[in-house]
């Protein structure tokens, strides 16, 4: 467990992730692991857990930066730090817990505090060294709530020593903890008492029900108290995540499957930031939209003010009942004041002669100005919406694929299912950039419209990008169904395998720019508009220092030339999508370019 003062420095709107890898979290070797049989695993699987596979594959992507935990592992946590405390302080299991519960399970927090000042410490907490009251050596007493007298076995009280009887301790805890969380600090009865009540009072007389609540409770303060730990937000999910700090990225998977940001427990954005996906979530449910909506495409009662919307080619509009005004939709006035002299039922010529006198112009403007802005933001909503549900189409598919269709594959290829799996990686692939993408459109939304330059080289990496992957969608979805439709096995498959898993590769290579530019805040375009050519030469051309090469059309030509050089097996790289074709071929095999040397 890492230390909690790291996490200080966390913010909800954090955007300053580092420039590493889309897929590796920016290391050398994990990036060189991406050509592993591993390369293809995104957010999803759905493979059995009696598999071999199923070894929590979903969470190898960033199993550096987090730890998924099983209510057993909590429970092994909170076990191990209440161990440590009561060890290092020599206090008793109890107080240990009480200690870190009122600390938020920070152990070093304890530490910290306790050797500085343990007497200020058992104050704040409850924990008197000694008890304040002692018991009286006569065989009855008497209750402080109810004030009736009971033998001296019937008689209980916390670390302070104030007595109380058993049913009305009793009492007390259930209402508590029928209260809420909050009994976990539960105090003393007595007004000017503030003891806290140990977990050993609960358990001795709490009803069965409970105490089977306040063991709840106990677990879940863990998780909700600790800094470093959350649930997942999935419905049903009882995971909990245990994140590392200092790993770059947010992006967590749970155990069940569903991945989001451990920052601001949003689904994942990367590589949108925190603040611009809350902005986004709060305007797609804002209502401000609705009225953008009513100003753009209506117009008040000159009369009652309510407003309509026209769904008829004349200009005649007669408001609804009680108000019943007619009036003319261009220039508002009466209608009895209208005829053949203002233009008739299709025109107004007042309004044409008011308009041109510039009495329409403030209000025309401000209804173009709602409708524009209505129409921007339709356009990329509309986007973010396409790619969510394709993204949850793309989930179903894969899983059919992974339960149904793998099995029936590798019975008509005659193939064991292992080396089906570039299918199972296409699919994941498309899984994960339908995210990406989705999300590309919230920034695109958001990015300031005086940019151009910043705006069109976006517009550029998204296209390519979203280019790329309907091709790869397409093969995964639509060519593949050809290979399951068959009764014997294909020549072609092999083929169709190159494709795959080349279609894969280069999709994977586009996302990565995409990615890696926004994070960068498309710093690659300078103060004038144009690529900066290191940035540009280093993230989108020719072949890269970690063995994946990114696009070379916006490159300078030095390194354009450099992507079509052959290498040692004779294959030359396409510069229109890096696919490395062999040396006879004259156009590439992936996207249909003619080889630059053979023009």
């Amino acid at each position: 467990m890492e230390s909690d003062d790291e996490f200080d420095m966390l913010d909800a709107n954090d955007d300053d992730d580092n420039d590493e890898d889309f897929y590796s979290g920016g290391d050398d070797d994990a990036a060189a692991a991406m050509d592993s049989d591993e390369a293809g695993v995104a957010d999803y699987e759905f493979i059995d857990n009696d598999s071999d596979d199923s070894n929590d594959v979903a969470s190898h992507r960033y199993q550096q930066n987090y730890t998924v935990l099983t209510e057993a592992d909590i429970r092994q946590h909170q076990e191990e730090d209440i161990m440590r405390i009561s060890t290092v302080l020599s206090i008793s299991k109890v107080s240990a817990s009480i200690l870190l519960r009122y600390y938020s399970w920070s152990v070093s927090k304890v530490h910290d505090e306790w050797f500085a000042d343990e007497e200020k410490v058992r104050r704040a907490v409850g924990l008197p060294e000694k008890p304040v009251v002692d018991y009286p050596n006569a065989q009855e007493h008497n209750c402080g709530i109810c004030f009736e007298t009971y033998p001296r076995d019937k008689m209980h009280g916390a670390a302070c020593g104030h007595p109380f009887c058993s049913s009305c301790w009793a009492g007390y805890i259930s209402t508590a903890i029928n209260d809420g969380p909050g009994c976990l600090m539960l105090r003393c009865p007595d007004p000017s008492c503030g003891a806290v009540v140990c977990q050993d009072m609960i358990n001795a007389l709490a009803s069965a029900e409970d105490k089977e609540k306040y063991s709840r409770y106990f677990i879940r303060s863990y998780v909700e108290d600790n800094r470093k730990t959350k649930w997942c937000p999935a419905p049903g999910c009882d995971y909990a995540i245990d994140f590392i700090v200092g790993g770059g990225s947010y992006d967590v998977t749970c155990r069940c499957s569903y991945s989001f940001c451990w920052n601001c427990t949003e689904e994942a954005h990367r590589p949108v930031d925190c603040g611009t996906v809350a902005k986004w979530i709060l305007k797609n449910s804002a209502e401000s939209e609705n009225m953008n909506w009513i100003l753009a495409n209506s117009k008040p009662c000159p009369k009652c003010k309510r407003p309509i919307e026209k769904n008829q080619g004349c200009m005649h509009i007669t408001c609804t009942p009680p108000c019943k005004f007619e009036f003319c939709w261009l220039c508002l006035g009466a209608w009895s004041d209208h005829g053949e002299r203002t233009g008739g039922f299709y025109a107004c010529n007042r309004y044409e002669t008011a308009k041109q006198e510039g009495v329409y112009d403030e209000t025309e403007k401000r209804r173009e100005m709602a409708k524009n802005s209505l129409e921007r933001y339709t356009h990329y909503y509309e986007r973010w919406a396409t790619n969510q549900s394709s993204r949850q189409k793309a989930l179903a598919d894969l899983q059919q694929m992974q339960t149904v269709h793998l099995e029936k594959l590798s019975d008509i290829q005659c193939q064991p299912e292992s080396q089906l799996k570039f299918i199972t990686e296409a699919w994941l692939q498309i899984v994960e950039c339908r995210r990406v993408l989705k999300w590309t459109y919230a920034y695109g939304y958001y990015l300031p419209e005086h940019e151009h330059a910043k705006r069109q080289f976006f517009e550029y990496l998204q296209g390519e990008a979203e280019s790329g992957l309907e091709r790869l969608h397409q093969c995964a979805e639509k060519e593949l169904q050809v290979y399951l439709n068959e009764e014997d096995p294909s020549k072609d498959f092999n083929e169709f395998r190159t494709k795959l898993a080349g279609l894969t590769s280069v999709t994977r290579n586009y996302f990565e720019n995409l990615v890696r530019a926004l994070e960068n805040g498309l710093s690659d375009v300078d103060s004038h508009g144009a690529c900066s050519r290191t940035a540009s030469s280093k993230n989108l051309g020719g072949t890269s220092n970690k063995g994946r090469g990114g696009r070379g059309k916006a490159t300078t030509s030095r390194s354009s030339s450099s992507s079509r050089n052959i290498d040692d097996l004779g294959h030359w790289s396409c510069e229109h999508c890096t696919f490395a074709n062999v040396k006879s071929a004259t156009v590439c095999q992936m996207c249909g370019q003619m080889c630059q040397q053979r023009r």
